[in-house]
């Protein structure tokens, strides 16, 4: 499995082409690399969490790794757990 690299920012500028691009890997496995995430805004995360729980859905494991600093203290700020966001075993 390859992993679908993350832009730098995850905010307005950028989720129709990520809710896109994630679409379009439906069927399979997922992860994503937010090694190089600067910025993480609600409406980034609200994609991620609306991809996490459809890959869940689908028994499909859905992961990100590596996780920049800035994005996992962007999860902190908005009260969200890693586990929220991924499952790394396929149901």
């Amino acid at each position: 499995m390859s992993a679908l690299v993350l832009p730098a920012k995850l905010d307005l500028s950028t989720v129709a082409d990520l809710g896109a691009t994630i679409s379009a890997r439906k069927g399979g496995d997922l992860e994503l690399d937010a090694g190089g995430v600067t910025l993480l805004g609600g409406l980034g995360l609200q994609v991620l969490a609306a991809a996490a729980a459809q890959w869940r859905q689908s028994g499909h494991s859905f992961c990100i790794t590596p996780r920049s600093e800035s994005f996992n203290a962007a999860l902190d700020h908005l009260g969200v757990s890693l586990n929220d966001l991924q499952s790394t075993e396929a149901a």
